[in-house]
């Protein structure tokens, strides 16, 4: 791993520890999490293996990461206050987020750190045929995580909007122009 994996991996962990204070739900809160993995992305994904069981190994991946995003998305509160949106990560938002982002640092390290020849091994028996097959893998599970708990809270605060603004005064009939 390289300063910058190390880099992007904490400050994709870091994120939700930023929204466990409760702060105004804005572009940046959009932004910031899309801008990491965006970068992350153009960084490592070369193209979307998919010999053997490789598309078997992204979606399975991409399956975990969104699951752990929508969940991570429907436990962050989201409420208004004086017409701002307010947004803050409760404790299962933060752990699934951990969760998700931490096993995959994980994983690498262990690659790194003596598991490379058990990943090899799991890579012959399941037709799993390159180290980027998993490169990508990991990585598209990330986006997924982030893109659908991002989605899940884009949807949660329209529908909090909705229900928190003021009803439009009906115009009478008489002040209408015909």
């Amino acid at each position: 791993m390289t300063l910058t994996d190390w880099l992007v991996d904490i400050a994709l962990i870091l994120i939700v520890f930023r929204q466990l204070r409760e702060g105004r739900l804005g572009p940046r809160s959009y932004l910031l999490p899309l801008g990491i993995v965006g970068f992350f992305a153009s960084q490592y994904l070369d193209g979307l293996p998919t010999e053997g069981n490789d598309l078997v190994l992204i979606g399975a991946t991409v399956g975990v990461g969104a699951t752990l995003g929508i969940a991570g998305g429907v436990f962050t509160r989201i409420r208004s206050l004086n017409g701002d949106l307010m947004i803050k990560a409760g404790a299962v938002s933060a752990v699934l987020w951990v969760l998700g982002m931490g096993a995959r640092l994980a994983f690498q390290l262990w690659v790194d750190h003596g598991g490379a020849d058990d990943v090899a091994r799991f890579s012959v028996e399941h037709r799993i045929t390159s180290q980027q097959a998993w490169v990508t893998a990991l990585l598209l599970m990330a986006v997924a995580e982030v893109v659908t708990r991002l989605a899940t809270i884009f949807v949660r605060s329209r529908m909090v909007a909705r229900t928190t603004l003021p009803a439009t005064p009906a115009v009478p009939l008489a002040g209408r122009v015909r």
